[in-house]
């Protein structure tokens, strides 16, 4: 009778436990891994999840495959091929400077957007580059294999780097290709990356500053999301398919593979993959690496960004010039501000410092279970430490320094290298320069100077000089001050007057009086460049900066990545049921997930999709941030939809829980079947800190859905012939459904097959 009662509990108690399993967080989506190992460490765990490709579809030498489409624009973001034509996506803020650079008050196409006709009409973009992978490669044993024993540290960077230049030279020679070859777990791997890189991309379209920055600062790094943030170039190739420089015969490339887009509806618990170039996290940080970032770095660097975009936004609000001018600068800048505020906060709510104390109690611990372990690793953490704690106070004057003296743009200039090597030039007494030596130093600099006094004003930096050598003064340790600064002040601690000072006697306040200054170097006038006030302190403050703060930081920085390379070895020999991903280092990485939505505070559940509607009930007129084009309101309020439209709107952006950091910005979100289902563009606020610590339950990336990219192309750059020349899937393939969503209609089709036989 007890068994049958209990039996009965427990068959009652069955739907609840499935709900409360249900509320439980997903398992952990973290990871960024390397394309070539998919198949040993992933493959499993991708198929479970609703892949319905192979590893090698994924990525292989052998035939075309994804990561053939998958390209780093830039070098700094991602991009990837949607045509057989070289089209190319990537986001409004990756080729946001190209936009800009294109932009005048008379063409601003920053407002107004830009879409190419024909291909006449593609601009072209000197310097801006496309680099696909060829192949990765293994190369720890060739590095690693016969290096000698009880090298020091300096010395085994120095056998390293021949290693890597001896198999750099192997993999090239005689081809176009590039290679870069990369540390992982603070070198105890190396891989090598064979490149081919494209110097012709073209911008091809841009939509309007009201989508593809919808939503401005205020949005950034926030949910629910609405920004159209992509724009779309192309890549040329030479006549023979090879990279060539831009230039008339060029053609558009013929990728070796181009993603398809899909218009399957976005759903819950979809499989989803982000392809790309993330470009550093900090995951095995010891306790003291996080909290000087939490406690030191990020206040530092978070406070100097915010004066400097303070008297921007004024600026930027006074004329259109000066609008354009800050556009790209200010959105660079206020990216990672923002980013570092959600950083720290989530931080402090995982209690990160406290949780890396706790793992670094169990390493103890399992160190000392073992006398051979304990040999090996029983002092690691405590050097670590040591070397943490010796650069404290030189962490702080660096952030400063870049932040503050260079986060000065007119100083910025001074600290140029050419103005540099100039300078040096001219202080050689042992050999001094030649007319025909300082003419070739002053015309290599002259060219670079047209472009950089267009976006700057004098007026605008004078005020942020004030500004952050005030913060710099107050939060520096006496001891590791620069004197410069110091004395700039004067007794009365004025930086106002010093500013003043400096920016009504300096040469480098405008194009004309620098051209000015030049001339007169190039007839042997050293004084004019070396006692300029902006020149003289900036040089003395990197002079003290070279010669007190970045020694510090450099030992103990070579001390703590030694340290920590033994340190992941044990973590790893510690655990060994676990797969452990490296850091993001700028390499070709694939992160997987699932569409999902969080919960980013009590009571709050944000679902995991935005529509246009949601557009239209954010458009404010009197705001600049959410101020949506005409275009777009007018097509909202016809439901010109097309055939883009689900459920009666244009879906926007959607959220899944793919791992991704900086870099990761214009990635492909990949679906189950390998077509394009979203272009990665941002994080959560909430999981900003996972850079340095992962939280699956606010661990978010935000993508835009293809829906809105193709209804903005079509329906408000009116270009018909981008669409056409794109592959787009608008029905899933049989049998070929992403996780969640297709299997339980099998499933059911399966069940009625088996009754009516069973009939």
């Amino acid at each position: 009778m007890l068994l049958l009662t209990l039996v009965r509990v427990l068959r009652g108690a069955l739907p609840l436990l499935v709900a409360l399993l249900a509320l439980l967080p997903a398992r952990a989506d973290e990871g960024m891994w390397l394309p070539l190992l998919l198949k040993q460490l992933n493959e499993a765990d991708m198929k479970a999840r609703g892949m319905r490709m192979s590893a090698d579809d994924i990525y292989s030498v052998n035939h075309s495959s994804l990561k053939d489409a998958v390209v780093q624009f830039g070098g700094g973001c991602t991009g990837e091929i949607i045509s057989g034509d070289g089209l190319l996506l990537t986001n409004h803020h990756c080729g946001f400077g190209q936009i800009q650079q294109h932009s005048s008050v008379e063409k601003d196409y920053l407002t107004n957007g830009y879409w190419a006709k024909t291909r006449a009409d593609e601009l072209l973009n000197p310097g801006l580059t496309a680099t696909f992978i060829v192949r990765m490669e293994d190369v720890t044993k060739d590095i690693l294999g016969a290096m000698p024993t009880n090298l020091a540290e300096s010395g085994r960077e120095a056998y390293v780097q021949q290693q890597i230049e001896r198999l750099v030279a192997q993999a090239t020679a005689g081809t176009h290709y590039g290679a870069i070859i990369r540390p992982f777990f603070y070198g105890q791997e190396y891989y090598m990356f064979v490149t081919e890189t494209f110097q012709d991309v073209r911008l091809v379209g841009a939509p309007p500053g009201g989508i593809g920055k919808f939503g401005g600062d205020t949005d950034n790094w926030m949910w629910p999301r609405h920004t159209g943030d992509f724009s779309l170039f192309r890549v040329y190739s030479g006549p023979d398919g090879k990279p060539a420089p831009a230039g008339p015969t060029n053609i558009p490339l013929k990728p070796r593979h181009f993603l398809p887009i899909s218009l399957a509806p976005v759903k819950e618990g979809d499989f989803t993959m982000v392809f790309g170039f993330p470009g550093r996290t900090t995951e095995y940080l010891t306790s003291w690496g996080v909290r000087e970032i939490q406690e030191i770095s990020d206040p530092a660097r978070t406070s100097l960004r915010d004066a400097r975009l303070k008297r921007w936004d004024v600026a930027m609000k006074s004329s259109d010039r000066l609008r354009i001018a800050y556009a790209a600068k200010q959105a660079s800048l206020a990216n990672y501000w923002k980013k570092w505020l959600g950083e720290m906060r989530g931080l402090r709510r995982l209690n990160a410092i406290i949780k890396k104390q706790e793992q670094e109690s169990r390493f103890r611990q399992w160190a000392e279970a073992d006398p051979a372990r304990q040999k090996e690793y029983g002092s690691v953490l405590h050097d670590i430490e040591q070397h943490y704690r010796a650069q404290q106070d030189a962490v702080l004057a660096r952030d400063y320094v870049l932040e503050a003296t260079l986060g000065v743009e007119l100083f910025s200039l001074a600290n140029n290298p050419q103005f540099q090597q100039l300078a040096a030039l001219l202080k050689d007494q042992k050999n001094p320069p030649t007319p025909e030596a300082l003419k070739t130093a002053v015309d290599k600099i002259r060219p670079t100077l047209p472009n950089w006094y267009k976006n700057y004003d004098a007026a605008t930096d004078q005020l942020i000089c004030a500004d952050v050598l005030r913060q710099q003064a107050r939060a520096v340790p006496v001891q590791v001050l620069a004197p410069a600064v110091r004395e700039a002040a004067g007794s009365n601690n004025d930086f106002t007057s010093f500013a003043q000072r400096v920016f009504l006697t300096s040469n480098f306040v405008s194009l004309e009086k620098i051209n000015k200054m030049l001339d007169r170097v190039a007839r042997g006038e050293a004084a004019a460049l070396l006692n300029d006030p902006a020149f003289a302190f900036t040089s003395a403050v990197m002079t003290h900066y070279q010669a007190t703060i970045q020694p510090v930081v450099q030992k103990a920085g070579e001390g703590i990545t030694l340290l920590s390379r033994t340190y992941v070895r044990g973590l790893r020999q510690m655990q060994t049921d676990r797969k452990f991903y490296p850091d993001a280092n700028s390499t070709l990485r694939v992160a997987y997930g699932n569409v999902r939505g969080y919960e980013p505070t009590d009571a709050v559940r944000y679902e995991y999709l935005t529509t246009l509607d949601g557009v239209v009930a954010k458009h404010d007129s009197t705001s600049e941030e959410f101020t949506a084009p005409r275009a777009l309101l007018t097509a909202w309020k016809r439901k010109d939809y097309g055939d883009y439209a689900v459920n009666g709107s244009v879906p926007v952006a959607f959220l899944a829980s793919n791992h991704t950091t900086g870099g990761n910005s214009g990635s492909p979100v990949i679906n189950g079947r390998g077509e394009l289902m979203g272009l990665n563009f941002d994080r959560v606020w909430e999981g900003t800190m996972s850079d340095i610590m992962f939280d699956p339950a606010m661990g978010r990336n935000i993508a835009m859905s293809m829906h809105y990219l193709l209804f903005v192309v079509d329906k408000i750059g009116n270009c018909p012939q981008l669409i056409q020349e794109m592959k787009i899937v608008r029905e899933p393939h049989p049998n070929q459904g992403d996780a969640g969503a297709e299997q339980p209609q099998r499933k059911k089709k399966k069940e009625k097959k088996r009754k009516e036989k069973a009939l």
